[in-house]
């Protein structure tokens, strides 16, 4: 496995999430594309692993895309589908499966065992704490936001007793711990 991701297989990422979201979830894509950007500003965070997180940004929702929401659960749809049709990168896969505390989504969903099992969590807890950054701060319509408008909008749209309310609710204060983590390890970096 490489130790890091290039800038072909990033523009691969991209070209892979316009195909699947651009004409049936736009918003979702112009989301996805804000997350990127987001992560295009830890790049001197994460050295070697900045093109990875790029390329798990742009395509962390692609499990949404209606052709491949075959469990109806988007990190796991999405990962599958990167692993199977496209033989992904293996952390990639991992970071899609499991961005946003996905875990405990999975958890509500009865598909627990299934993630755990197919795509571990990654053992590189700055690389997890900056999708779930750059995810978790960034509006629907790809702006800045912050953690705790984030959780107010998603328990906003799905209902706070729905699966998707349940969840967030729930991952909330782990959310906030890692965008609290990704922010003071931005204010330590030299400017």
């Amino acid at each position: 496995m490489e130790p890091f991701m290039d800038k072909v297989t990033l523009g691969w990422a991209r070209r892979i999430a316009e195909a699947e979201l651009g004409e049936s979830l736009p918003r979702r894509l112009v989301h996805s594309q804000g997350v990127a950007a987001r992560a295009e500003e830890l790049g001197r965070l994460l050295g070697t692993d900045a093109n990875l997180l790029n390329a798990a940004a742009i395509l962390h929702d692609v499990g949404y895309a209606p052709r491949l929401a075959i469990t109806g659960f988007h990190p796991l749809d999405g990962a599958r589908f990167l692993r199977d049709e496209h033989g992904a990168d293996e952390r990639l896969a991992r970071l899609v499966a499991n961005h946003s505390f996905a875990l405990l989504e999975a958890e509500e969903r009865g598909l627990r065992e299934a993630l755990a099992t197919e795509f571990p969590l990654l053992d590189d807890p700055l690389l997890v704490d900056a999708l779930v950054y750059c995810d978790m701060t960034t509006t629907p319509d790809g702006g800045r936001t912050t953690a705790q408008d984030r959780v107010a909008e998603i328990v906003g749209r799905y209902g706070a007793d729905s699966v998707v309310g349940r969840f967030i609710r729930r991952a909330a204060p782990e959310i906030f711990s890692s965008v609290e983590r990704v922010e003071a390890a931005l204010a330590a970096q030299p400017r």
